[in-house]
């Protein structure tokens, strides 16, 4: 077996070049942070009198989030859900009762492409670990009967959530991170801080403008490229741009390639045709859901439901290689192939 198991950016932040620290004020000067949280390294830049600390309450609050959030230590929330599975319900934080509430109702949004239920069949493939498998079929077909988002129960009122099926597991991957970008965000506000991104291993949040007064530029990583190169790039005030991609996690075996973002209908990597799916909106855990969702759905089923929600923009890459931007985003979408490979669609 062929393993690569990378924790590749899904989108870099470029800085202008121009800018160069020397010709800047001290005030102007980032504080800068790399940690590794959340399966994934996080990096700050923040500008300001108040950066050093906004990064470090920034950090200590998506510390206090995986540790509610993951599946892989005892104690937490979701640990805790996933315990009483079929038992009883749990009593759990407002903002996991959010979070849970939040990724149901994109589930019934995406007709189930989006799943957090999903956990059983994420864990029997492996690919988040060092020993990743291809299970038999009879087991992905039994695991399958365990991914039910319906079956996720919910009272927002007394703060309790249930998993009412046996052997349930409730994995909030593809969510967490993006309600960690948001709270980020929060705490920048909170401290007076106008320009600042934070990079959540591809879940990129941006507040304000850079610290000259133009917009953030975020590289959109090429799939099928080493880190670092390029299909284009898009330009952000104050928004979240999260990308979900085949290429962040994957493993190889007698010649296939099975990556990390399964499909809930048939329990096996999503094969809908799309190689990246890049979410631009608002806010972060929006974004986070919607990336998973539209890469499941595939193109035309993905664009449907991006374009069927207000201020909601999408890159979407074919694995026939083109690309393909919702309206709202192509004015701040500049495409470039550096590879040559890749075609822009301008009309689908």
């Amino acid at each position: 077996m062929k393993i690569r198991l990378t924790f590749t950016f899904a989108i870099l932040i470029f800085i202008l070049s121009s800018c160069s620290f020397g010709s800047l004020n001290l005030k102007d000067k980032p504080f800068e942070t790399e940690d590794f949280l959340m399966g994934t390294v996080i990096t700050q830049r923040v500008y300001g009198s108040n950066a050093g600390i906004a990064a470090k309450e920034a950090t200590a609050r998506m510390k206090a989030i995986e540790q509610l959030m993951t599946i892989n230590a005892p104690g937490g929330d979701i640990n805790r859900l996933n315990e009483a599975a079929g038992k009883n319900a749990v009593v759990l934080s407002p903002e996991t009762i959010n979070l849970l509430a939040t990724a149901k109702e994109y589930a019934q949004m995406s007709g189930g492409a989006f799943d957090v239920t999903i956990g059983p069949l994420v864990k029997a493939w492996g690919v988040f670990t060092d020993n990743p498998r291809v299970p038999p079929i009879e087991e992905i077909q039994r695991l399958k009967k365990l991914t039910d988002y319906k079956k996720l129960m919910i009272d927002a009122v007394n703060l309790t959530a249930k998993l009412e099926i046996p052997g349930q597991i409730v994995d909030v991957g593809g969510i967490a991170k993006g309600y960690a970008g948001d709270e980020v965000i929060k705490i920048y506000k909170k401290l007076g801080i106008k320009s600042a991104y934070v990079n959540l291993g591809g879940n990129v949040v941006v507040l304000g403008t850079k610290s000259d007064g133009k917009p953030w530029r975020i590289g959109i990583q090429n799939p099928r490229a080493e880190n670092g190169i390029y299909l284009g790039i898009v330009s952000v005030t104050d928004k979240a741009v999260v990308t979900s991609g085949d290429y962040e996690r994957f493993f190889e075996k007698d010649g296939v390639r099975y990556h990390h973002i399964l499909d809930p209908k048939t329990g096996y990597p999503s094969d809908s045709g799309l190689i990246s799916a890049t979410i631009v909106t608002d806010v972060s855990m929006d974004a986070d859901a919607l990336s998973t969702s539209v890469f499941v759905l595939g193109l035309e089923k993905g664009m449907a439901l991006i374009e069927s929600l207000k201020g909601v923009e999408a890159i979407l890459v074919t694995e026939d290689k083109e690309v393909y931007a919702t309206e709202g985003i192509k004015s701040s979408f500049t495409f470039s192939d550096e590879s040559k490979e890749f075609k822009y669609a301008e009309k689908r």
